[in-house]
């Protein structure tokens, strides 16, 4: 392929040609990966790939949540899978986040662990939770050390304001990150490693073979011994993979609330809702069941039909009566499928993938990253 008329020959040698591992994608698992790797092969030469100018998809527009699953969420997968892998992957993400605050320091991610609380406005859904604390604790105990980590918090119901809910479950080892502050700790981790991070650079295509890996960019052809496509929602732009697709998650922030009564994370409806106090403000995200079809998409872009519900619920559920105004949207995209477990194995010989975080990237990113490294280490 011939390469765009104003790359250079330092930079054709520099960048293009004799890495020992491109990683594609500079998010949370793409860093993460590189870290590792540098670190158990401190002479590779190394670069991350990422098309946009910030990661692409949620590792800058994530909601900050330090959590690993709420009680209706993990019910809703034991239904759906085996229960040694609902709660191997609830170790997944437990495990991720200790690395995370181990790497980074929890200065410097703005961790605080004001606990989390699941919020109900079905009776049934409550009950049935309520009922499963017991086993949820047992099996917390068993896969992450932790004892009696759910419990019933109905009487937080009236001290933070919320009307029309029937219950609320407590989880007191859930957290919260300040995720500009977790993403730039994780960039200058990465650049003082010796990693090299070029963004702006959009990959259509992965050759693999004995001689390596050829990556087909907007500016020519990147050359590496191996690879790693930590791209998640947008895996199925790169490789013909199963069970990985594209889940839209929106947000909105208001301005600064006076008074405001909330502390920790929130989540509702089964996590397809979730909000956190920051800064004086509120930040709420989700409503992808609302439109599941439509949210199935790599566009990054708001609706009026899931912002308009949004601030529905603010004003007739979290907080009713108060004044408050938008001062923020966005979207951001994630990797999900029908198992929530990430996927992490050989594509091809030399190309590894390390894709389907479930909306959990910020919790399980970092072992992810260091599982992949791993791998394409051999």
């Amino acid at each position: 392929m011939a390469y765009d008329v104003n790359i250079s020959y330092w930079e054709l040698k520099r960048y293009f040609t004799g890495a020992d591992l491109i990683v594609i994608g500079s998010g949370i698992v793409g860093l993460n990966t590189a870290i590792y790797f540098k670190k158990n092969n401190p002479k590779a030469k190394i670069l991350v790939l990422e098309k946009g100018i910030l990661p692409s998809g949620a590792s800058t527009k994530n909601a900050g949540f330090a959590c690993f699953g709420s009680p209706s969420e993990l019910l809703s997968d034991l239904k759906k899978m085996p229960e040694e892998t609902v709660w191997e992957t609830v170790k997944m993400r437990w495990d991720g986040l200790k690395l995370l605050r181990k790497n980074l320091g929890d200065k410097n991610i703005g961790f605080k662990q004001y606990g989390g609380y699941e919020l109900f406005n079905d009776r049934n859904s409550y009950d049935n939770c309520f009922e499963a604390i017991g086993h949820l604790n047992k099996m917390t105990k068993e896969y992450i050390g932790r004892k009696k980590v759910y419990s019933d918090n109905h009487s937080s119901i009236r001290s933070f304001g919320f009307k029309g809910l029937k219950g609320i479950i407590y989880c007191k080892e859930e957290g919260q990150i300040d995720t500009s502050e977790m993403f730039n700790s994780l960039l200058e981790l990465a650049q003082k490693t010796g990693i090299t991070i070029l963004n702006g650079i959009e990959i259509s295509g992965i050759s693999d073979s004995k001689q390596g890996v050829e990556l087909k960019s907007n500016l020519g052809t990147f050359r590496s011994k191996k690879v790693v496509v930590a791209v998640n929602g947008f895996a199925k732009e790169l490789l013909r993979i199963k069970d990985v697709t594209p889940a839209r998650a929106q947000v909105l922030i208001t301005k600064p609330i006076k008074n405001l009564k909330l502390k920790g994370t929130f989540h509702y409806d089964e996590g397809y809702y979730y909000f956190r106090n920051i800064d004086n403000r509120i930040l709420f995200g989700g409503g992808r069941n609302l439109d599941i079809k439509g949210e199935t998409t790599t566009k990054i872009a708001t609706t009026p039909k899931i912002q308009n519900q949004l601030e529905k619920l603010l004003k007739t559920v979290i907080i009713p009566g108060q004044q408050f105004e938008i001062e923020h949207r966005w979207a951001g995209i994630m990797g999900v499928g029908a198992e929530k477990k990430p996927i992490i194995k050989h594509y091809s010989p030399n190309v590894v993938c390390a894709v389907r975080m479930g909306g959990m990237g910020v919790a399980i990113g970092s072992l992810v990253g260091k599982e992949a490294a791993k791998l394409i280490a051999g």
